[in-house]
């Protein structure tokens, strides 16, 4: 008979001795004629010694810490080597994890972020020190309490319920010790089980942009007075019949630099007013009347044959601020006008669907590289230097357009293929849509 290959070595030495044990009796058997009481007499003493050994065992693994291994043969010598086996390699992975934890308690401790651990329910599972110092949190007593109650900030609670913005919030002044500005950002762990709370301190960061923008705004104005004075006595030069033919050319170029420059200033006081004022965007606007205000405008300063047209697929009204959205567009179309040669098409479209509301400027003009779309934003950054300032653009317009539309909850898409035109396109979230009907309900009622 064959027995399975995969029978242990304690299974044989088990066989053997029981096969012996067998072999013992029956010939005790023979010597006595009694062969039903031998076997009796020796597979009851072969139980005793069984269960005695087991016993010996099961007190060995109850006080294992105490008590060293029982010196045993046979297939119970073997069970207590692997069980001892077992358990020392589990003293060994016991005492790595204990210094892999004391390890990351230390360089947590060290680390200059805060670290907070959340459970399902926003609960703190565990933090390190400085996100307890940064917090106000104890970590035995807050414990299992949810991290809402701590950070109470509408910014950083909506960011935990909804995931956005993707890349965190900032918060100032959570409450907590000294004024101070804390980012906050969540990486998720096991499907979403648990969450790991990253707190920066930006607080230096945050001094830094208000003092930049302080700067730029201060300058601006104060740029404004002296250039105004500058702009005039040029305008008063190149009236002057008496001036000399020599001067003429660099008098005009002189007026057409300030121009620029004022240009420049009154773009940079718009940026810095979008970024420091308060947004109040709670009035409806007819934007299918501001695109046919601004093509008007744009037909009667453009003197050349580039075909503008507006094209209207709704009648809904847009909630926001009239003067930020007249900003966005005219921006928008200002570029499509200056980037689109002669015989060259501009569309203005204003259309509304599932995903929202949107605004759109395309053109025929000349196509941005695809390299330069991710930085158009950006201030003063330009695709071609020399053909921008020679068409006196101050390189700011896509980025107040940018922060206005930020202003509105809305994202600037922009596709284009070099050589074969440019679109833009403004994305609003549908709760800004305002249907045109019920601004007439509103009114009659």
């Amino acid at each position: 008979m064959k027995l399975p290959a995969s029978m242990s070595t304690i299974g044989w030495q088990a066989a053997y001795r029981l096969a012996a044990a067998a072999v013992v009796a029956f010939l005790l058997g023979l010597i006595t004629g009694r062969m039903a009481w031998c076997f009796a007499l020796v597979f009851g003493l072969y139980a005793f010694l069984q269960n005695w050994n087991l016993s010996r065992i099961e007190r060995w693994l109850r006080f294992r810490r105490v008590l060293p291994p029982p010196d045993m043969s046979g297939p119970w010598g073997e069970v207590v080597a692997i069980v001892s086996r077992i358990y020392r390699r589990k003293q060994f992975h016991r005492a790595r994890v204990t210094e892999l934890l004391r390890e990351f308690r230390r360089l947590t401790t060290a680390m200059p972020e805060g670290a907070v651990l959340l459970g399902p329910e926003n609960e703190i599972l565990w933090l390190n020190g400085r996100a307890a110092e940064w917090l106000g949190l104890r970590r035995k007593r807050d414990f299992g309490i949810r991290i809402e109650n701590f950070v109470r900030h509408p910014d950083f609670i909506e960011y935990l319920q909804t995931g956005e913005p993707e890349e965190g919030v900032i918060v100032h002044d959570v409450g907590h010790g000294a004024s101070r500005w804390l980012s906050f950002h969540v990486v998720s762990t096991d499907a979403g089980m648990r969450k790991l709370l990253i707190v920066r301190d930006v607080s230096r960061e945050q001094r830094l942009e208000s003092m930049r923008k302080d700067f730029v705004a201060n300058a601006s104005h104060e740029l404004r007075s002296p250039l105004t004075v500058i702009t005039g006595y040029l305008d008063a030069l190149a009236q002057d019949d008496k001036l000399d033919a020599a001067w003429r050319s660099p008098v005009h170029e002189m007026r057409r630099q300030a121009e620029r420059m004022s240009l420049i200033i009154d773009d940079l006081l718009e940026l810095s007013k979008l970024e420091s004022s308060t947004p109040n965007h709670d009035q409806p606007v007819d934007v299918g009347g501001l695109l046919t205000l601004l093509r008007k405008e744009a037909m009667q300063s453009e003197q050349g044959t580039k075909r503008i047209d507006v094209k209207l697929d709704t009648d809904a009204l847009l909630l926001g601020s009239e003067s930020e959205l007249h900003s966005i567009v005219s921006n928008l179309l200002s570029n499509a006008v200056k980037y689109t040669p002669e015989n060259g098409e501009i569309e203005l479209r204003w259309w509304v669907d599932s995903d929202g509301a949107h605004i759109s400027v395309r053109d025929t003009g000349v196509g941005i590289p695809a390299e330069h779309i991710p930085r158009l934003t950006e201030r003063f950054y330009r695709v071609d230097e020399g053909r921008a300032r020679s068409m006196g653009g101050s390189g700011l317009g896509l980025a107040i357009v940018k922060h206005a539309l930020q202003r509105h909850d809305g994202t600037l898409r922009i596709e284009s293929k070099e050589g074969a035109g440019s679109t833009f396109t403004c994305d609003f979230p549908p709760e800004r849509i305002v249907p045109r009907s019920a601004l007439k309900e509103a009114v009659n009622r």
